[in-house]
């Protein structure tokens, strides 16, 4: 069986994005008022990261181990 630790290292990246970067970017913006596609950056820094954490997580999804034997008993007893 293979090890899980990858997947919650990359759980934990998708979990800390957001808050941690808030922090840096709130900084950044005080001192340049930078814009992204229109959304100021704090907000753009939002968006971002929640669209990569779905994405994240799909990737943790698909990559897990336990995910692909469940599947594989489905398709068994299909048959």
């Amino acid at each position: 069986m293979r090890s899980k630790v990858p997947l919650y290292l990359l759980s934990l990246i998708a979990y800390l994005g957001m808050p941690l970067g808030v922090i840096w970017m709130n900084r950044i913006f005080e001192e340049r008022h930078i814009f992204v596609m229109g959304l100021p950056l704090l907000l753009f820094w939002m968006v971002m990261w929640i669209i990569l954490g779905v994405g994240i997580m799909l990737l943790v999804d698909f990559l897990n181990p336990d995910n692909r034997a469940e599947l594989h008993e489905e398709k068994e007893a299909a048959e």
